[in-house]
This record gives C-alpha cells, structure tokens and sequence, in this order.
C-alpha cells in the first residue's frame, strides 16, 4: 500500500484517516492495490522458483550463504596445497610466536650493506659493515616482556663487528671485543653471575665470565643456540655459557682447547676435534655413522673419512653437515623421510660457504651459485640454484635464506615469511590447523546429520502415517531417547572411549555415531506432525483407493511433500552438531591431540596464560567457527522463512 511512499508521507496518511476517516486517496491505493495483485498473478511462478526468489530477496541470507560456500572451499579444497602438513608436526624454536609476515622483511637501510645476518628462531639479527645492529621478524619473547627489536644504546653507539642469535637473546661483539647481549637473561644467555651469588648457587647455569672481552680477529666461530653462546677462537680457546639444561653435554665442552670448530644441534653441542678425524659431543656414538647424501647409507666416519680430515662443520636442529678438506660434504644424524638431498654440482664446482637452519642448510659454491636442501616444510630449499648469479655471501636463518651480492646487496631471500595467524605451543602454524581442523570440525558434524536424519525420518515418517498403536510405541521410543541427558552421555561414552585401545579414526567414528543416534528426536517429531496434516490429502486417499503400497505412500509421495522442512531442519541441526562437537573437543572429550579440530584446538587454549599472552590461539578459531555456525542458522532461518507458504518475505 504504502510502497512508493517515503516515511513522512505513510505518517500523514495514517492521520488524516485517524481524524478525518476514509478518503478518495485511499480508496484509490485500494485500486492500485487489487490491480498490481491482479498483474501479479498473471505469471505463474513454480514452488521451487517463487523459494529462489524469496530466498535471494534476503540480502543478509545471501551474504552468509556466500559465507558457508567459502568456509566448505576453504577447509576441504584448501587442505589440497599444503603438501608438506603434517597434523603431529612440532617445532620447538617457533612456539607461540604471534601472527607475523615480516620474518625476510630486511631493513632497507641494510639491504645494501649487508656484512652478517644470523637467525636461530623466530627474529633475525643483521650487522652492516659500518657495524650497525637490525632485529626483523617476531621479536617479542614469550612471556618474559623482552623485545630483542629494542636494540640497547650501548649497542647502537658502538661498531659492532659480529653478530648472532640465539632462540630468545642476542649477543653482539664490538671492534674493541666487547661482549653485548640483550633478551632473555634468565638462564645466563648473557652477563655474569648475578651481584652477590656464586657460581654454585646456579648449578644449572654457566655464566658468561665477566668483563670478557675477545680478540675480534681471532675468532674462528661464533655462534648462539637454544639459551646457549659459544665462541671459539683461532687457537682453540672456547668461551662457552648459558643453560646446561638446554645442552646436556655442555660440560663436557667447557675449558676444551682442542677444538677446531663448534655448532649447536637442537640438544647437542657439537665440535670437530683438532685432529679432524671424527666428531666431538662427550656422548659415545652420537654422529659415529656418516653418509655421502642425506639418502644415502651409512657407513662409520672413520672408514668414510679415510685420509680426509674434517675443516668445518654445520648443524641443524637433528642432523649435521662436514665439510672435508678435498672440497667434499657428508652429512649425519637423523633425517626426514621428505628431506630434500643435496644437489649435485658440477664438475670442478665445489661448496665454498655452507650455512645451516633449524632443517635445512644453504650453500655457495665457487661459480657463485646458491643451493638450498634438507627439509623443505616452508619453501626454505627453494633455492635459485644456478639461476641467480653473483652471488658472493649466502645466510640462513632459521627457515629463511639470504643470498647477498658482490657488493653486500640483497639480490634473493626464500623461505618462510611468517605466521598469518601465529603458532601454538607446538610450534605448529595455527593458519594451516584452522583449515585441516575446519574439515574435521564440518565432516562429523555432516556425518551426524546424516545419522539422525535417516533415523529420524523413518522413524517420523512411520509414525505419522500409519498411527495408532505404531505411532504410540515410536513416540515413546523418542521420548526416551529426547529424555536422555545429550552432554553428560556423550561425555561419559567419549570417557570409556579413552579406556580403550581403539584408534583414532575409530574413535571419531563413534564419536559421529553418538551425535547421530542422540540428536534424532526431534526430526522425527517434526516430520511426523507434518506427515499427519498430509496423510489427510486427497492424493493420498486416492493412492490409497488405487492399491499403493503403504510404503511407497508413506516415502514417495508424502515424504517429498514435506521435504521443505526438513531441509531447514537439517541446516539448522548441521550448525548444532558442529557446536556439540567442538563443546566435546573443547572439555577433552572429543577427538584428542595432535588430529585437530576447531573444538581441540579452543581447548589447548583455555588457560589463562595462553588467554592473556597469546590471544592468537583462541580468537581466529572462535571467530572461523562462531562465522561458521551463525552464518548456517541465518540460512537455516531463511529457509524456513522462504519455504513456509504462510511466511510474508516482509515479516
């Protein structure tokens, strides 16, 4: 009536017909009324077409429509490009970082002076040849409050000459021999004993001697580990400190002279002693066996070695790299199963700088060409090979390559750039959990739909169209079943589930089945009292008079009949099962660690810790799953609004 009337001119309408009575406006606007009706009906639209008009009349359904469509893209296609996920894969130097992208982003006031860049977890460290200090990446440490970004002063005025990188502190050496650190110094990653104590009141701890200054250009090799700092000097003196903790063989490191190289594994300090015939860690047989390739055999290092000696080696988190003497590598430890091997170079080419990451190492050889192998998880070998040239100095970090030119320019970086939603206390990306854990979340919560659709539209069906006795006793049966408390009984059958010996994907099967078989009773209700309205149509009776089996009555011709509010039933009861699983992950209940789910994944978030230092393992989960479900009601609603003849698409 008031359709082409703005809300001022609905107002005075209203008026004039409250104090003055009817009008010949208003007879009139009857007129058009009936005529536009009239006009209306002249086309003949089908069920199903007048449902997708009315349905993409409502702009808020059709967004969140858009919405799921997206959602079921991204958690069952999305999976497909992540090649190298793994659901129990860890990472202990990339815990709980916080979503990130900045993990290559050199400073541009570095790019071009590049001297050294060093990485051991999550941030990096770079020193220009003028000797000034960059941080980049996630600097902020956990929970301590330490940001390694903020560079001390004493450190910005002095020239710095070397630099290096532990998991959560820096360590800087001016021209002078200076020794500088700043992050973490809980556990003596830098500085002396602590004013009024001893040495023996921290038997865990090596401090750094204090007042150490070193002769900058006698040092062999300088590097820092997991809470751990070593540097070794030209004439085999090692100044070595930090967490014993961290390295249990540390001690066996302390005081050595006779070393001609060091490096960190993750759990081991590692040194080639100075006859360079085997590998030093204190720990008999660790390193013993060799071989020429990471999948190659083994064979012991003395009989590999053979008139060769040992000049350099480089270690990654589980594995080491040794370079001999006749330009050769060999490599031992353990190694994945995807590991990427190293290349093979050409004749006469030979490595002339290796660098080692936390699964990788990247080397320069003498034609200048840059090789990356080893555990390739986030693109961290892909390396330009012999496609970029020029190449005079290679770094890597810990999953992050730098290849710099002649004239200390940054020509190429690979690897990984961040965490788009940070990682978890595994160290596992929280992106790629989201989306494997979305399948999971929308597979069980589809496959209990299905379950209590099936019972429940036999069971509805039967009841509602024969009656009586039949209908008496199945609607009993749902009582009991309605009767039954759902969260307590799911949580004590999920309780004796972790009892037994049963797998994994067994145990999300019945875990599917327990959703399915208590969720049922209400379907059926529902179809049943549609199916009594319709059981009275004439089309019924008739195929009645004619000898229709009372089964293909039942489920070929009333059933289609009432299919609309089923379908609203089973979008609305989709969201619901989705919820009901993930309140079962979340209490512990449901599928358990390391398979995730959106409900397993809230649940290792739930401590106040991790709620207050590292919101992102909570909130981009709550917020896929809460999007998810409320977008499937506001379809689900929409539905039922559309596909209810009595419904008005303004109501």
């Amino acid at each position: 009536m008031y359709k082409n009337k703005n809300f001022f001119q609905v107002i005075g309408s209203w008026l004039r017909r409250m104090f003055m009575g009817g009008s010949k406006e208003f007879a009139k606007e009857q007129e058009e009324n009936n005529n536009n009706r009239i006009n209306d009906t002249e086309e003949i639209v089908s069920p199903a077409k007048q449902i997708l008009r009315n349905f993409l009349d409502r702009k808020l359904a059709v967004g969140a429509l858009c919405v799921v469509i997206c959602m079921f893209l991204i958690v069952f296609i999305g999976p497909l490009f992540m090649k190298n996920y793994s659901d129990s894969y860890t990472e202990a130097t990339q815990k709980n970082i916080e979503p990130c992208l900045s993990m290559m982003s050199v400073p541009s006031e570095l790019k071009n002076d590049i001297k050294e860049i060093d990485s051991y977890g999550s941030f990096s460290v770079g020193l220009s040849n003028s000797g000034k200090v960059y941080v980049w990446g996630a600097t902020k440490i956990g929970t301590t409050g330490y940001d390694v970004k903020n560079i001390p002063e004493e450190v910005q005025n002095a020239k710095i000459v070397r630099v290096a990188a532990g998991i959560d502190h820096i360590i800087a050496i001016d021209e002078n021999g200076k020794i500088y650190g700043w992050g973490n110094n809980r556990l003596g990653q830098y500085g002396p004993v602590p004013e009024g104590k001893t040495a023996e009141d921290f038997p865990n701890i090596i401090y750094m001697p204090e007042n150490l200054t070193v002769d900058v250009n006698n040092i062999k090799r300088f590097e820092c580990g997991y809470q751990c700092t070593a540097i070794l000097m030209n004439d085999g003196t090692l100044y070595i400190w930090g967490n014993k903790l961290a390295y249990a063989n540390i001690d066996k490191f302390i005081e050595r002279d006779n070393l001609i190289d060091i490096d960190f594994t993750l759990n081991y300090v590692v040194g080639i002693p100075k006859e360079a015939k085997s590998v030093y860690t204190g720990t008999r047989g660790l390193f013993a066996q060799v071989r020429p390739n990471m999948n190659a055999s083994t064979s012991s290092i003395k009989d590999y070695l053979g008139k060769r000696k040992i000049v350099g080696i480089y270690a990654s988190s589980d594995n080491i790299c040794l370079q001999l003497d006749d330009n050769s590598v060999c490599f031992a430890g353990d190694f994945g199963l995807n590991s990427t091997p190293a290349p093979n170079l050409q004749d006469g080419e030979h490595y002339v700088q290796i660098s080692a990451g936390t699964h990788h190492y990247t080397g320069l050889t003498n034609l200048g060409h840059a090789y990356s192998w080893g555990t390739n998880t986030f693109g961290q070998c892909d390396a330009p090979g012999s496609k970029t040239s020029g190449v005079s100095k290679v770094f890597a970090g810990a999953f992050q390559n730098y290849a710099v030119g002649g004239n200390n320019e940054l020509l190429k970086t690979w690897g990984l750039k961040g965490y788009i939603f940070g990682t978890d206390g595994y160290g596992a990306d929280i992106f790629q959990r989201i989306i494997n854990g979305g399948k999971m979340t929308m597979t069980i919560g589809a496959v209990a739909v299905i379950i209590s659709s099936i019972i429940g539209i036999i069971i509805g069906c039967i009841s509602g169209y024969f009656g009586g006795k039949v209908d008496i006793i199945l609607m009993r049966v749902t009582e009991i079943f309605n009767a039954i408390p759902f969260l307590p009984f799911a949580l004590i059958l999920s309780s004796v589930m972790t009892q037994m010996t049963i797998s994994q994907d067994m145990r999300i099967f019945i875990i599917m089945c327990i959703l399915g078989v208590l969720t049922w009773p209400s379907l059926a209700r529902l179809v049943r009292g549609q199916v009594l309205v319709t059981r009275e149509n004439e089309y019924v009776v008739a195929a009645q008079s004619m000898g229709v089996k009372e089964s293909r009555i039942a489920f070929k011709h009333i059933l289609p009949n009432v299919i609309s509010v089923i379908l609203v039933s089973l979008t609305l009861d989709f969201a619901g099962c989705m919820l009901t699983e993930s309140s079962l992950s979340y209490l512990g209940f449901g599928v358990t660690y390391p398979r995730p789910t959106w409900g397993n994944m809230l649940n290792a978030a739930r401590n106040a810790t991790i709620i207050k230092n590292y919101w992102w393992q909570w909130l981009f989960t709550s917020i896929f799953l809460a999007i998810t479900t409320i977008c499937i009601n506001i379809v689900g609603d929409a539905l039922r609004d559309v596909m209810d003849p009595k419904s008005n698409i303004d109501k």
